[in-house]
């Protein structure tokens, strides 16, 4: 996907930072990483206050398979479908991951002290 289509789809947020990672993508808002690319499909950070919102809605979690066959889920979901012909979908769907982002640094934070 093209920087400029990543930075359309996160305008609602502002700024957003595009980082080579892992073969993909990171997207950064604010120096929290909100998104990967992989694969050319845009994955949005979730947790548990989020992900079910993102499952009621269609989307699938990130995984992949770990030792032994094991599959790893990673916090990461696939957009709704709705929200690739809607911007103001799309707004809320970008927003979420941002505030997944943000309790992922505060629990972080807590877990260092």
């Amino acid at each position: 996907m093209e920087k400029s289509e990543i930075e359309d789809m996160f305008s609602a947020l502002g700024p957003v930072t595009i980082r080579p990672m892992f073969g993909g993508k990171g997207i950064y808002h604010k120096g929290n990483i909100i998104a990967v690319e992989f694969q050319g499909d845009i994955l949005l950070k979730a947790d548990a206050t989020t992900a079910p919102a993102f499952e009621s809605a269609g989307a699938t979690q990130w995984a992949y398979e770990g030792k032994a066959g094991k599959a790893v889920n990673m916090p990461y979901w696939s957009i709704p479908a709705d929200a690739f012909d809607d911007s103001g979908i799309m707004a809320k769907w970008v927003k979420l991951a941002y505030e997944a982002a943000l309790r992922a640094v505060k629990v972080s934070r807590l877990s260092r002290k």
